[in-house]
């Protein structure tokens, strides 16, 4: 089920309309039940795995607890009698045996995302190998990828670790906690929420407010227009030039990395923004997942804005375990006794910033492109750490021209336009066509042709840039606004000039929105990683 179906809006008008008098104590099962209807669009047979995962996760919580539980029983109740020592020794050993579970669980749920989005990636990769040597090839798998698949074990898992961790608690109704898995805005493309931080917003009762309704609403109509006047819109030009290889290179490369830097952001965000949105107007709160990534000015602020609840995940379960294990402890004493200090204190950060950043594109897709994609995002990163003291030295040198605005936004041009020339690896269908079409860029000189009249060759017109330009602008000022106060409330009080706005972007949408033959209502980016 589309967010952008007419099935949807209804679906989402009658989950509205019964939500605010089912009885309060009750709401977390209507959304149990409407998350479970919107599930089943996907298809019956995936009902499987997210079943799995709910249980496998249940299960496995309940024992790490339990077991946490009769470890503090039992020293409490043999404090007098054990020693430190022995008391520390218990401890090791139960902890131990809490992590040889909690892996388990790791292990079950992440062995299913391995098996279900990368068997097919990893059965093609073996067969190249095996044409070397005039083997034969073997069959590739075609397997059912779960809607909202690497989102929801994500969430999950992230759940374990901190029931584990002790940063959270085990639920003890399965049924909540299949909310918890399941909660259906959020399953086809994030945020990937903590349990922490959602439980309490999903089972609290939630008394009707006329402030969060109409921000929810809100929220989801500016989403809408992000999706439907401009990324769809913007996508007819991009399948365009991704039809026509051979012909599109040079200044039509550059085009399409502005073009699809647009694109993403307005239907990842405005997807964000309806499924934010939709939750709001239910009194629940999700965590935001943008933070205005375009006003960055180096490639780890723009990681720190942009997707923010997965770069946090990675962060928090994988970069800072590798980091601090005790594997990495003793390759830095070993790194520092036999390379140098300077050595020994980066190769542990750069050892454990790579696998992140290749496991990150390993999540977005079981292709090269992707970790090819993750592995020259960790380089810009590392070598711009490395050149941080002539970035400094540069600044005290030139402090005004630094402060300047002018600067600032070269320094996000900058960061936009690499972003975007990475980025473009999405787009093509391998690493080397990715990089000719990279290099054409320095080797064919269309650029003239391109922008003086070869734009309109690409399935758009000329009112249809208008519109984009427009509405990019548009969204560029709300976000630039937004910076500063929270546009909403501070409409609060207008209610003329709220209710105008929101009847304007609705006619935009409805005028606007790309719905005419040649256009694709399509699903969001997200929901394919």
């Amino acid at each position: 089920m589309l967010f952008t179906s007419y099935g949807f809006i209804l679906f989402m008008a009658v989950l509205l309309g019964v939500y605010y008098i089912f009885p309060k104590k009750y709401q977390w099962t209507l959304l149990l039940v409407a998350s479970y209807f919107f599930y089943a669009f996907s298809g019956i047979e995936n009902f499987a795995f997210i079943i799995f995962t709910t249980l496998s996760c249940f299960f496995v919580a309940r024992v790490i607890e339990k077991r946490k539980v009769r470890e503090d029983e039992y020293v409490a109740l043999n404090k007098e009698s054990l020693s430190k020592e022995e008391r520390k020794a218990y401890r090791a050993k139960e902890k131990k045996k809490r992590f040889y579970i909690l892996i388990l669980g790791l292990l079950l749920n992440f062995g299913i995302l391995a098996v279900l989005k990368y068997t097919a990636f990893a059965v093609k990769n073996l067969n190249s190998a095996l044409a070397l040597f005039g083997a034969d090839k073997l069959t590739v798998p075609d397997l059912i990828i779960p809607l909202g698949l690497s989102f929801f074990v994500f969430q999950s898992t992230g759940y374990l670790i901190d029931v584990y961790r002790g940063k959270t608690f085990a639920e003890k109704n399965i049924a909540r906690l299949a909310l918890f898995v399941s909660f259906f805005p959020q399953l086809a493309q994030g945020p990937i929420s903590r349990h922490s931080d959602l439980a309490a917003e999903l089972y609290t009762p939630h008394p009707f407010s006329a402030k969060s309704l109409k921000f929810g609403l809100q929220r989801v109509l500016w989403g809408y227009f992000k999706k439907l006047v401009i990324a769809d819109r913007v996508l007819v030009a991009i399948k365009s030039l991704l039809g026509d290889t051979s012909s599109y290179t040079g200044a039509y490369v550059a085009l399409l990395i502005i073009l699809y830097s647009i694109e993403i952001y307005a239907d990842f965000t405005g997807g964000i923004d309806i499924t934010i949105g939709i939750a709001e107007a239910m009194g629940i709160r999700l965590k935001e997942n943008f933070n205005h990534p375009f006003s960055s000015r180096s490639t780890k602020e723009y990681w720190n804005r942009w997707h923010i609840t997965m770069g946090s995940w990675f962060t928090d379960y994988v970069f800072y375990p590798l980091s601090f294990s005790r594997l990495m402890m003793k390759l830095s004493t070993w790194s520092r006794a036999k390379l140098g200090n300077a050595v020994g204190k980066r190769l542990p950060v750069y050892i454990a910033t790579s696998v992140t950043w290749f496991l990150t594109g390993l999540w977005h897709g079981a292709a090269w492109n992707f970790i090819v994609w993750g592995m020259l995002n960790c380089l810009v990163i590392l070598v711009s750490q490395e050149l941080e003291p002539l970035y400094r030295r540069f600044r005290e040198k030139f402090p005004r021209l630094t402060a300047s605005y002018g600067y600032h936004c070269f320094e996000a041009t900058r960061t936009f336009l690499l972003m975007g020339l990475i980025r473009s690896l999405d787009c093509y269908a391998n690493v080397p066509l990715s990089f000719r079409m990279w290099g054409s860029m320095l080797t064919t000189f269309n650029y003239k042709s391109c922008f003086s009249g070869g734009i309109l060759d690409l399935g758009l017109e000329i009112k249809d840039y208008v519109i984009i330009a427009l509405a990019v602008a548009v969204v560029a000022v709300v976000a630039k606004l937004s910076e500063k106060r929270d546009i909403r409330e501070w409409l609060l009080g207008k209610t003329a000039l709220s209710w105008t706005l929101s009847a304007a972007i609705l006619i935009a949408i409805i005028l606007f929105g790309a719905y005419s033959i040649g256009y694709d209502a399509s699903q969001f980016i997200y929901t394919q990683f």
